[in-house]
């Protein structure tokens, strides 16, 4: 047995449910855009930190010749 005061809190419910899902939707839009983003900042550091160990390398083994050539 329904009385109005029921069907209207079920529609009540069902009202912020659907304003609840736009909201997560929303919130998943969003998530996705910055994830790609972050995952393009990682890259350009893996980058970095790729060409400052070849530098690193380079430089260290330039100056190790160098030395070893003294004696």
């Amino acid at each position: 047995m329904k009385t109005k005061n029921t069907d209207d809190y079920r529609d009540e419910v069902m009202t912020h449910l659907k304003y609840i899902k736009e909201k997560v939707d929303a919130n998943h839009k969003h998530l996705k855009q910055l994830n790609g983003r972050v995952r393009q900042t990682e890259v350009s550091i893996s980058w970095m930190k790729g060409i400052g160990t070849t530098v690193t390398f380079l430089l260290g083994s330039a100056l190790t010749w160098f030395k070893l050539g003294d004696n």
